[in-house]
C-alpha cells in the first residue's frame, strides 16, 4: 500500500502489511519498543513468531507497518490477531489487535490511528463483533474502546505462607509436562473451568498445539504447561501454567484448573509446594532469588478462598479495553443468553422496551412475552425523548460484560441514571454482575 492522503499519513510515510520477509524487523522494532529497560528479546520474539511460525488464528500479513518511503525503516506498527470467544457459552468473532507501538520521534501524528482504521475494516471483513486489547491506560479509549473487563491480576504468599508435609510423609500429587497426547484431556477441563467465566477464548486442538509446542523458546508468551496427577495412580487431575522466567521474586501461576469432582483443599498445598521449587531453579538461573509463591488468576478463581489467609499481598486486576461497533448486532447476537436471563429472573415473559441513552447515541430494545422482537440504534432527543435510562458514552459496555452492575455505575457516575423501577429491572435482569477469567488467544 502506497501513500494516499486518506489514511492520513504525512508524506514519505507508506502503510502496508507484513510478510515473513519481515520477521526480524519485526523483531527488532517490538524489542526496543515495548522494553522497559532497554530491548526485550522475548516480546520481539512473540512479534517475529507471529510472522514466522504458523498460527492457527494469525496470517504472515496481519501486521500492519508503517515505512519511511526514502529509507524503508519501520516508524510505526500493530497487529490484529483473530480468535473466538464465548458469551456464556455463545461464540462470536472477536478481533485483538497487540504490540502496538511507534517510534518515539514519530508520535503525534495520526501514524497509530490510521492503523486501527485499517484493522477495523480488516475485522469488519471477517465478522468480528467485538474488538479486544489490553494496554496502557486510557489510551485506546481514544479509538472507541472502554475498559470493561478484569485482566490479570494476583495474590503472593511467602516461605512462612508454604504448606507443610508432615515428616517423611510422601507428596501426594505430582505436576509432569503436558504432551500433545493429553490435549483432549487438557480442552476438557478448560471448558468446565470455563463456566466459571462470562467469557471465555475457545481454544480447539490447534490452539492447543500452539500453546505446548508452537513458540520459540524465548517468546514472552510461551507457558511451561503441565498435567497435575495423583501420585499413587497416576491419574490425571488438572493441569497448570507458568512463564518460562519469572516475575521479579516469583515465577507466576497463569493458568490452574482441576476437572469436576476433585477437591481444591486437596490438591492446591501440592501445587504451591511446587511452584516455590519452580520459582527457586526459574530465579536462580536469572541470578535473582525467589522469594515468594504466586497466582496471576483471576481475582474470583477458586484458589483465592482455598488460601484466602495464606496470600497476603495482594495486586488488584487491571482491564481490558473492548470495542463493540455494532451494539445492537451484538444485542441480537447474545439475544438466547439474554432471553434466558429474563426466564430465571423476577420478571419472566417481560413484555415491554426500554429507550437507552448514551447522551450522542442510544439503543432500543422490545421484548415480546420474553423475548426480543427488537434492537436498534436510537437517538436520544430533549425532554420526552431521553429514554427511560441513560450511561455516559461507552460505560454502557461495563454492565454488558459483567464488569459492574447497574448500581455500582450509578455510584460511579452521576450521570448513569433511570426513570422508575421497570427500566432498572429490565436491564438488571439482563446483565447480571458475572466476572470473565480467561486468556486470550495471542
Amino acid at each position: 500500500m502506497t501513500y494516499d492522503p486518506d489514511l492520513g499519513l504525512p508524506r514519505g510515510l507508506i502503510l502496508r502489511r507484513s510478510t515473513p520477509a519481515d520477521g526480524q524487523k519485526l523483531f527488532d522494532f517490538n524489542a526496543l519498543i515495548h522494553g522497559d529497560n532497554g530491548p526485550d528479546e522475548r516480546i520481539g520474539q512473540w512479534a517475529r513468531d507471529l510472522v514466522e511460525k504458523p498460527h492457527p488464528t494469525f496470517g504472515a500479513g496481519d501486521f500492519t507497518l508503517i515505512e519511511e518511503q526514502a529509507t524503508g525503516r519501520l516508524v510505526s506498527s500493530l497487529n490484529h490477531i483473530s480468535q473466538i470467544w464465548t458469551y456464556d457459552g455463545l461464540p462470536f468473532k472477536v478481533g485483538r489487535p497487540e504490540l502496538v507501538g511507534t517510534l518515539p520521534e514519530f508520535r503525534k501524528r495520526g501514524l497509530v490511528r490510521a492503523q486501527f482504521e485499517e484493522i477495523h475494516r480488516w475485522s469488519a471483513d471477517r465478522g468480528e463483533m467485538v474488538q479486544a486489547i489490553t494496554g496502557i491506560p486510557f489510551y485506546y479509549r481514544l479509538f472507541g474502546y472502554e475498559m470493561c473487563v478484569d485482566l490479570d491480576g494476583s495474590r503472593s504468599g511467602f516461605e512462612m505462607n508454604l504448606p507443610k508435609l508432615p515428616d517423611s510423609a510422601p507428596e501426594p500429587y505430582r505436576l509432569r509436562p503436558a504432551t500433545e497426547a493429553d490435549i483432549p484431556f487438557l480442552g476438557d477441563v478448560y471448558a468446565y473451568a470455563a463456566r466459571r467465566s462470562l467469557l471465555s477464548a475457545v481454544r480447539d486442538e490447534p490452539l492447543w498445539r500452539l500453546e505446548l509446542n508452537g513458540r520459540s523458546e524465548k517468546n514472552v508468551n510461551r507457558l511451561v504447561w503441565k498435567i497435575i496427577e495423583r501420585a499413587a495412580d497416576g491419574e490425571p487431575l488438572g493441569y497448570l501454567a507458568h512463564p518460562w522466567f519469572s516475575w521479579v521474586v516469583s515465577v507466576a501461576v497463569a493458568a490452574y484448573e482441576l476437572k469436576p469432582g476433585i477437591s481444591w483443599l486437596e490438591v492446591t498445598p501440592s501445587v504451591v509446594r511446587h511452584m516455590w521449587e519452580v520459582g527457586q531453579a526459574i530465579c536462580a538461573s536469572e541470578g535473582k532469588k525467589c522469594t515468594a509463591f504466586t497466582f496471576g488468576l483471576s481475582s474470583t478463581h477458586p484458589v483465592y478462598e482455598i488460601l484466602r489467609d495464606s496470600l497476603p499481598r495482594i495486586r488488584p486486576p487491571y482491564c481490558w479495553y473492548l470495542r463493540v461497533p455494532d451494539l445492537p448486532g451484538f444485542i441480537r447476537h447474545i439475544a438466547p443468553v439474554l432471553e434466558q436471563r429474563l426466564e430465571d429472573s423476577l420478571i419472566p415473559g417481560f413484555s415491554g422496551g426500554v429507550r437507552i441513552s448514551f447522551y450522542r447515541s442510544g439503543l432500543r430494545l422490545e421484548f415480546e412475552r420474553g423475548k426480543l422482537a427488537l434492537a436498534e440504534a436510537w437517538q436520544p432527543g430533549p425532554g420526552p425523548e431521553e429514554g427511560e435510562i441513560a450511561f455516559p458514552y461507552l460505560t454502557f459496555l461495563q454492565l454488558i460484560f459483567g464488569h459492574r452492575t447497574l448500581d455500582e455505575l450509578h455510584q460511579s457516575y452521576a450521570d448513569c441514571w433511570w426513570d422508575g423501577d421497570r427500566p432498572r429491572l429490565l436491564l438488571t435482569s439482563l446483565f447480571p454482575k458475572k466476572p470473565s477469567s480467561f486468556m486470550g488467544i495471542v
